[in-house]
């Protein structure tokens, strides 16, 4: 039975999308363009000077990790580590009792909402990845930057978590464009994280998983992408991928490790 090109279209803007990322290991450089351009897009506060890294808040923070091997056979590599979008048993969004954290049908995304929040942090003893932050202190920044806020995303308050969401500012953005121009769904590129655009090796691609023919979906089934901690059955977004052993070896312990501290 043949369909009709409204029924087609109609089919097309109802199939969800599985937004995901995969990082390619071996062309970070660990600059950390990526955490700046996180923070300022979404109004993350600088750090006080009485901030540990146990209390700062960054939604992206990129590890260096090592073969361990002495000079000149030693090697560095870079992990950035953000919220996993998990898409399976989300740890956070069961343990918390406000609701605060949910993810979206339509795109997959774990959104955090500050405004249900009450500060328990039961969701981040619950994130196997230390990927939450909480707002030990309100917002502050120094005189005159406040000018460079980006209107499109509101600060948090002390007392609330937060965590990276695929910089929801830029989503909304990209539908109202969409919407002015009569269409539903969005183009390929159309919605990029910061992060992604501000990487200058292009190490971290973006897209929709759903969609075979996408050049994340594409390297996400590679024989060199992995997901960190995949043995515990979230289905995380985040893929990561390496030519080299000792880096996936060194990655998954790094994780290990890091699950004990």
């Amino acid at each position: 039975m043949s369909t009709t090109p409204t029924e087609t279209t109609t089919k097309s803007a109802a199939r969800p999308a599985r937004y995901g990322m995969v990082i390619d290991l071996d062309r970070c450089t660990g600059c950390g363009a990526c955490m700046v351009a996180c923070a300022v897009e979404n109004n993350v506060p600088p750090a006080r000077p009485e901030a540990t890294p146990r209390t700062g808040i960054t939604w992206m923070r990129v590890y260096k990790i090592s073969n361990g091997a002495p000079f000149p056979d030693t090697r560095a590599a870079f992990i950035p580590m953000l919220c996993q979008q998990c898409g399976k048993d989300t740890p956070c969004a069961a343990v918390c009792p406000q609701e605060a954290v949910q993810a979206d049908p339509a795109t997959g995304i774990v959104d955090q909402m500050p405004q249900r929040c009450l500060g328990c942090r039961y969701c981040m003893t619950a994130c196997p990845y230390h990927a939450r932050y909480f707002n030990w202190w309100d917002p502050q920044w120094p005189p005159g930057l406040e000018k460079t806020l980006n209107p499109d995303v509101a600060p948090r308050m002390r007392g609330v978590v937060e965590k990276c969401n695929f910089c929801h500012g830029r989503l909304h953005a990209a539908r109202a464009r969409a919407a002015a121009e009569g269409r539903r769904e969005l183009e390929p590129g159309e919605y990029v994280p910061a992060c992604v655009e501000a990487c200058p090796a292009r190490a971290i691609v973006f897209g929709d998983l759903n969609d075979p023919a996408s050049e994340v979906a594409r390297l996400a089934r590679d024989a060199q992408s992995f997901r960190i901690l995949e043995k515990l059955g979230t289905e995380p977004k985040i893929y990561y991928r390496t030519a080299r052993s000792w880096v996936r070896q060194a990655a998954a312990q790094t994780e290990k490790e890091s699950a004990h501290a």
